[in-house]
C-alpha cells in the first residue's frame, strides 16, 4: 500500500483540536423532519463529509468500534454524519427492532431501504444546502448491518464518491435471523449483487474476515466480482479493493479503519478538479 504511506501517518499523528476521546457529536433535523447526528461543525467553508452507518444515528458516531474511521478523518477536517439505520435508535419499537425488525417490516411489505435511503439523500441535500458539505467529496462506511445500508445508499445516491465497508451484510438470508425467506422476492430483491451495475465505476473498499460465518464470506467476495464484472471495460484498473484477512468470527482485522481513512483521503484527492 505505498500511496498510503504518507497519509496513514498523518493520520496517526496526534492533533491538539482533534479530542478523540469524547467527539462532540450534535443531533438535528432537516426541514421536512429526517433526523441526523452529526460530528464536527460547520466550517468556514463546505467541508468533505463521510456518513457513517452501523445503528442508531448517536451511537454509530460514538462508537470507536464503528467510527475510529471518522474520527481519523475528522482530523483532516471532515464532518461525520449518521442516521438511525430501519429498527435502530429511535426508528425502533417494540416489534421492531433490529434485524428481527427488519424481518417484520419486509414482511409486511415495507422495501425497507428505499425509504432510508430518501432519508439520507435528504440530509445530505441539506447539508449540502447550508454550506456544510463540498457535494464533490462525498463518502460513506458502513460496519455489518450498517455495511449494508451503506452499499445501497452508495448504489442509490450518485454523489458518493466512495464507499467503504466493514464486514458488511451484502445478502438477508445468509444471516439466521431471514432463514425460511429464501422464496421471499423482496428479501431476494435487496441482496446488494442486484445493484452492482449502480456500483460499477465508483470507488469501494471492502474488508472481510477469511471465515466470516456471521455474513457469509463467499457472498461479500461474490458483491465485490460482480461490481468488478459490471465496471465498463477500459484500459484503467476498476477502484474496487476487497480486503480477505485472517481474522476469528465477524470481526474486522486491527487496522482496517486505518486503511479506510487512508483510501477515502486519496480518493478524495482529486475531488477539486470535479472528477
Amino acid at each position: 500500500m505505498l500511496w498510503g504511506g504518507a497519509v496513514f501517518l498523518a493520520l496517526v499523528a496526534p492533533s491538539w483540536a482533534w479530542a478523540e476521546d469524547k467527539p462532540i457529536i450534535t443531533v438535528h433535523r432537516t426541514p421536512s423532519g429526517v433526523r441526523f447526528a452529526l460530528q464536527g461543525a460547520k466550517g468556514k467553508s463546505p467541508a468533505p463529509t463521510l456518513f457513517v452507518f452501523a445503528t442508531g444515528a448517536e451511537e454509530s458516531l460514538r462508537n470507536a468500534d464503528f467510527n475510529k474511521v471518522g474520527r481519523l478523518l475528522g482530523r483532516q477536517g471532515y464532518l461525520c454524519v449518521s442516521l438511525d439505520i430501519p429498527c435502530h435508535g429511535e426508528d425502533q419499537n417494540a416489534k421492531e427492532t433490529g434485524l428481527g425488525g427488519w424481518r417484520v417490516r419486509l414482511e409486511k411489505g415495507d422495501m425497507l431501504v428505499p425509504g432510508f435511503v430518501a432519508k439520507a439523500s435528504a440530509v445530505l441535500d441539506h447539508l449540502i444546502k447550508e454550506g456544510y458539505t463540498d457535494p464533490r467529496r462525498v463518502a460513506a462506511c458502513g460496519t455489518s448491518r450498517g455495511g449494508f445500508i451503506a452499499l445501497h445508499f452508495a448504489a442509490a445516491e450518485p454523489r458518493v464518491r466512495c464507499v467503504a465497508a466493514f464486514a458488511p451484510v451484502t445478502n438477508l438470508l445468509a444471516l439466521r435471523e431471514f432463514t425460511g425467506m429464501e422464496k421471499h422476492k423482496a428479501t431476494r430483491a435487496l441482496a446488494l449483487t442486484h445493484s452492482a451495475g449502480k456500483l460499477a465505476g465508483r470507488h469501494v473498499w471492502v474488508c472481510i474476515g477469511n471465515r466470516d460465518e456471521r455474513v457469509n464470506t463467499d457472498d461479500v467476495i461474490a458483491l465485490t466480482r460482480r461490481v468488478v464484472a459490471a465496471s465498463s471495460a477500459s484500459d484503467k484498473a476498476v477502484p474496487v479493493e476487497l480486503h480477505v484477512m485472517p481474522t476469528v468470527g465477524h470481526r474486522i482485522h486491527d487496522t482496517a479503519h486505518e486503511e479506510a481513512a487512508a483510501w477515502v483521503l486519496a480518493c478524495m484527492k482529486d475531488a477539486g478538479a470535479g472528477r
